[in-house]
């Protein structure tokens, strides 16, 4: 099976060794995209909803790079910070899903990559 990496300057570069994403097998494997802004590499002002959207954002452009989109997205995982900001992060979450409906597991987790509210990555069918 061989691997592809997925790299778009469209979404944060990865700042550690890791990539943004690899198809393997069929598959697209995101790693968790926070809510850095691309050109900028600094987190987004605002709080869980505007952080929300620059992570969607970013996982849109990673999808595109691999072509496919949300329609292809089986699963996906979410890391908040604080699960207060759920119902938050979920109108957002929905908004850019449209009639998606991937298997999702949430969780709050301790602490995130510089600070921010919340991490999502995908696995979708290529």
């Amino acid at each position: 099976m061989s691997l592809k990496i997925i790299q778009t300057s469209d979404a944060p570069a990865a700042i550690g060794p890791y990539s943004q994403a690899v198809s393997a097998g069929g598959f697209l494997f995101t790693a968790g995209q926070i809510a850095l802004d691309p050109h900028s590499g600094q987190v987004v002002d605002g709080g869980v909803q505007e952080q929300a959207e620059r992570v969607m954002a970013n996982l849109t452009a990673v999808l595109k790079e691999a072509g496919t989109d949300w329609s292809s997205v089986v699963k996906t995982t979410v890391y908040l910070h604080d699960m207060a900001d759920f119902p938050a992060m979920n109108e957002v979450y929905g908004k850019w899903l449209g009639d998606a409906r991937p298997a999702r597991s949430t969780v709050q987790a301790a602490a995130l990559p510089r600070g921010v509210l919340v991490e999502i990555d995908v696995v979708a069918k290529l």
